[in-house]
């Protein structure tokens, strides 16, 4: 579905990504792993179009790389930043919506039905979204990208500076999500929720992957833990 192939990336003179492949199939979760400053935010935004990318990057077979983010995220590609934007003067309801890109072809993810799934967020539903705590403007950012119905979502640092149980929380509407066929991308840090829920998972170190394979091969990798992982 998604293939990135020598992808590279530059913030002025600095050269972010030297050369990175990660590949998503169909339906599959994957992870992209790293240390602060490694290049995965940047990996996200030059796939997304928010940094100029080189390199070939391929989504459902059709060249990318280069696109507005407009238009990559029409062909069925969501983006959550790590930022968790929202809008706060906005009610929860008005934000959800506004992530529909077609109102006469409405998709799989339909408002009543997110906010059934979501007790969380049916509660505030009428609430403006900025008095929900951290961890539900998380949950209503990812809730409103699906609702632009994408086919693959990629999922920017989506636990960081949220408590334990909302972590969890955090993790269980990330499983639910690739549950109902959407494939994802979660850039994270936490690997208690990378190796549980994703197929495979990526390393970065440096601006290149220095690591590939399925989260048992990462368990039993105290090398690459250490080296690349480990604080």
């Amino acid at each position: 579905m998604l293939e990135v192939k020598e992808l590279h990336a530059y913030y002025g003179k600095s050269h972010i990504l030297q050369g990175v492949d990660i590949s998503i199939g169909a339906g599959e979760v994957v992870s992209l792993l790293g240390r602060n400053g490694v290049g995965r935010s940047t990996t996200v935004k030059a796939i997304m179009g928010e940094v100029p990318p080189q390199g070939m990057i391929r989504f459902k077979g059709k060249d990318i790389a280069g696109l507005p983010s407009y238009r990559i995220a029409r062909l069925g590609l969501g983006y959550v930043p790590e930022h968790r934007d929202i809008f706060p003067g906005l009610t929860v309801r008005q934000n959800l919506l506004l992530g529909i890109k077609d109102v006469r072809r409405p998709g799989k993810w339909r408002l009543d039905g997110m906010l059934e799934m979501f007790p969380n967020l049916a509660a505030r539903a009428d609430t403006p979204a900025g008095v929900l705590s951290g961890g539900e403007k998380q949950m209503l950012t990812i809730c409103r990208t699906l609702m632009g119905d994408p086919e693959l979502i990629m999922i920017d640092e989506p636990t960081e500076g949220l408590a334990p149980l909302i972590v969890q929380q955090v993790g269980d509407l990330i499983a639910r999500i690739a549950d109902a066929g959407v494939a994802i991308l979660l850039v994270e840090q936490k690997l208690s929720i990378a190796l549980r829920i994703s197929h495979r998972v990526y390393v970065m170190g440096h601006g290149r992957i220095v690591f590939e394979g399925t989260p048992d091969d990462l368990r039993s990798n105290d090398a690459v833990r250490k080296d690349w992982l480990e604080v």
